[in-house]
């Protein structure tokens, strides 16, 4: 089981300190990965360390872009792609590329992908979320797919506390499946200490993309435990 902690952009670097001080006395089986900001990046944790987002482009001439190798060197692990945050100012084409960037450099892509309320209610969520997938289905041989997971996140229910139904995310989840049999695939929105119980009846979930509850220990232990009952 897969736990990816997204902090977004929260903390100071004197906050991460003693926040990563709590996150370290976090008990799991499963893997725990933290997307702390750019910044807090270099921090020595035990912690499996991963980035939200990632250049791409290679080395060169792009000021203020963190390329793949770079963030290899620091020992990064996993990066976020695509989150819904950033898709609007990111064309399809980039997304690929940041993609490619990661394998290259033997890091593993954590892809978002998922709807908006309007591609809901027009019956479109499959469509908006193949459209998605294609830079891992179309461009990529079938060994580099496996390397990519796949995080669904219903793009109205980040952060909002309202979730779609166990039979809606099973459905989209069989669906990316479908495409990707042999990627794991986590979901994501809105996910708590609170409603892990019902999520969690949902066959198929390799595990989690948390944002707002990574910023709180002691809930994520909850929701951790819960998660491993």
């Amino acid at each position: 089981m897969i736990v990816a902690l997204n902090n977004k952009s929260n903390f100071t670097r004197d906050e991460y300190v003693e926040y990563l001080k709590e996150i370290e006395e976090i008990t799991f089986k499963g893997k725990l990965i933290l997307c702390p900001t750019y910044l807090n990046l270099t921090v020595k944790t035990d912690v499996i360390l991963g980035a939200q987002d990632v250049s791409p482009y290679e080395d060169g001439s792009h000021t203020g872009e963190i390329s793949a190798r770079q963030l290899s060197a620091l020992g990064i692990k996993y990066s976020i792609v695509g989150h819904s945050e950033r898709r609007l100012s990111e064309t399809e084409e980039e997304l690929f590329n940041e993609i490619r960037r990661l394998l290259e450099n033997n890091m593993t892509p954590i892809l978002c992908v998922g709807e908006r309320k309007a591609d809901r209610e027009k019956g479109s969520t499959k469509a908006v979320i193949g459209n998605q997938l294609a830079s891992v289905t179309n461009y990529l041989m079938e060994n580099e797919r496996s390397n990519v997971i796949i995080a669904y996140e219903p793009v109205w229910a980040i952060g909002t506390g309202e979730i779609p139904t166990n039979e809606q995310i099973k459905e989209v989840i069989d669906f990316i499946k479908s495409k990707l049999p042999n990627n794991k695939v986590l979901y994501g929105g809105s996910a708590n200490e609170e409603n892990i119980d019902t999520l969690k009846e949902i066959e198929g979930i390799d595990g989690y993309l948390v944002g707002g509850l990574s910023l709180k220990p002691d809930k994520l232990q909850i929701f951790l435990d819960k998660l491993s009952e």
